[in-house]
């Protein structure tokens, strides 16, 4: 793997593998090791061309998601959250963006799904000082969409059946096409 910075770049878990189907576990260290997980989790992300990443997007059933994307202003905000909890809007506060989502989990494919366009995560960082990030726009949907990941979810989980069950077969179908073109 693709050394970059102090992190690792790592293969991303595809679709299908357990640990992206069942939540994660709490992270009780705060340690090297977590700090070196970040890194690697940064370097995945951005040799994937992604703008999030949750832990068991590498194989790690830890509730960990880093991020770097942009929120509505257009301003990319980066970071890191550990042991997330998700505060959504109220009802009469609550307005639906539908975005063409994607998944680096679910490579090559998305679907247009609602969600929030405001979204606030607490939980803490890498050396366990509390964090709070509020997000708007993408920055809100990759908040959503990385809490979902730590909760054994992928956006697809979302879609309704028939949708879903599209988006599968057409990955599963360039999946097959790449392994005999390779």
């Amino acid at each position: 793997m693709e050394a970059s910075g102090e992190g690792t770049a790592r293969p991303i878990t595809f679709v299908g593998e357990p640990v992206l189907h069942r939540p994660c576990e709490t992270v009780t260290r705060f340690d090297d090791d977590l700090a070196m997980l970040v890194a690697d989790m940064f370097a995945s992300m951005y040799a994937a061309e992604g703008v999030g990443l949750a832990a068991n997007q590498i194989g790690i059933g830890l509730r960990v998601f880093v991020y770097d994307c942009p929120d509505e202003t257009e301003e990319f905000r980066k970071g890191v959250v550990v042991n997330p909890t998700l505060v959504m809007p109220g009802p009469d506060e609550e307005h639906l963006d539908d975005y063409a989502e994607g998944c680096l989990s679910v490579p090559g494919q998305r679907a247009s799904l609602a969600r929030p366009d405001r979204a606030v995560v607490h939980g803490f960082d890498v050396t366990g000082a509390p964090v709070t990030v509020e997000g708007t726009g993408l920055l809100a949907r990759c908040l959503q969409h990385e809490t979902d990941h730590l909760e054994g979810r992928l956006y697809i989980d979302r879609l309704p059946a028939e949708r879903r069950e599209q988006v599968l077969a057409a990955y599963e179908q360039e999946r097959d096409q790449a392994a005999v073109a390779g």
